[in-house]
């Protein structure tokens, strides 16, 4: 699951320095309605402390008490809901159903190669075998989803995800505020100083270079969107046109309907390939009926 595994891997090894036992919870299965994906986390420290989620709360209750009572030795398959009446103990929504796999917290060398993959913004995934609780490490294709039998798991592992925002303007600081209370990595680009100038937003990366240049230097990957808001034509394309290009799996402008085809035309006047610009998101967001920058920044 991106954005959230490194933070509950790190901790997790946090915990191993410090001698502290724990066990790591994975969500393999989902049927339904479920309050979490596959290939959400969860930590457990041998005390009750936990990192992450699996659902809304009651699956974790239960998850809690489990390690409290008796740390695991091996993997073990848990499945909560798939009937009227498990779904309403565990409070599941209607009809849900999820699998998850409790195991002995991986060990050391095991996290330490994970988080640095993460960290460089590797493919990585973990083998489990189900019947010895050994793990090894994979570097799958990027698009690898998670997959498990009666034999083994595999868990692929997302890097945090990032938000690049063309123009510090003032929807960009509710829209960095929003993405960092998700876990983004937030980098924002405005080569004029005077927007730059009143920029107040900490936990931001502020760019001060030329938008074009700050998407190749970021090197956009399957886990990075792309959204510009400059309304300065010259920006938001010179940025575009770079994004575009690359694997970053959402690119924005903001606009109106008609500014958004001129801008299309524009890009196809570059060279961009057709297929690269259809992958343009304009007008960007959800028609909300949005006026206000804090509006604009929810759509």
């Amino acid at each position: 699951m991106h954005g959230t595994d490194e933070e509950v891997l790190s901790g997790l090894r946090a915990w191993q320095k410090q001698a502290q036992h724990a066990a790591l919870a994975t969500v393999v299965r989902t049927y339904g309605s479920s309050p979490r994906p596959v290939g959400s986390l969860l930590a457990i420290r041998a005390d009750g402390a936990v990192l992450g989620s699996v659902s809304g709360g009651c699956i974790e209750a239960d998850l809690i008490a489990r390690v409290q009572a008796a740390m695991p030795t091996l993997p073990c398959h848990l499945d909560y809901g798939g009937t009227a009446q498990e779904s309403r103990r565990w409070r599941l929504p209607c009809g849900g159903q999820v699998s998850v796999v409790l195991e002995p917290a991986p060990p050391a060398a095991i996290l330490d190669q994970l988080l640095s993959a993460l960290r460089a913004r590797k493919p990585v995934a973990r083998r489990l075998d189900l019947a010895t609780g050994a793990s090894s490490i994979l570097f799958p294709p990027a698009d690898t989803r998670l997959s498990c039998d009666a034999r083994q798991c595999i868990i692929p592992h997302g890097a945090q995800l990032r938000l690049l925002i063309i123009g510090a303007v003032q929807t960009t600081h509710y829209l960095a505020e929003m993405a960092l209370a998700l876990n983004y990595a937030v980098s924002v680009c405005d080569p004029r100083s005077e927007y730059r100038a009143t920029w107040t937003l900490a936990g931001v990366d502020l760019l001060e270079g030329m938008p074009d240049d700050a998407v190749l230097a970021l090197a956009p990957d399957a886990s990075t969107a792309i959204v510009a808001l400059t309304h300065d034509l010259k920006l938001d394309d010179m940025a575009l046109m770079e994004a575009l290009r690359t694997p970053a799996f959402y690119v924005g402008a903001l606009g109106s309907r008609g500014n958004n085809a001129k801008r299309r035309e524009r890009l196809a006047l570059l060279d961009l390939d057709p297929a690269a610009i259809k992958r343009l998101r304009g007008p960007v967001g959800l028609p909300i009926g949005s006026r206000t920058p804090p509006e604009i920044a929810v759509s």
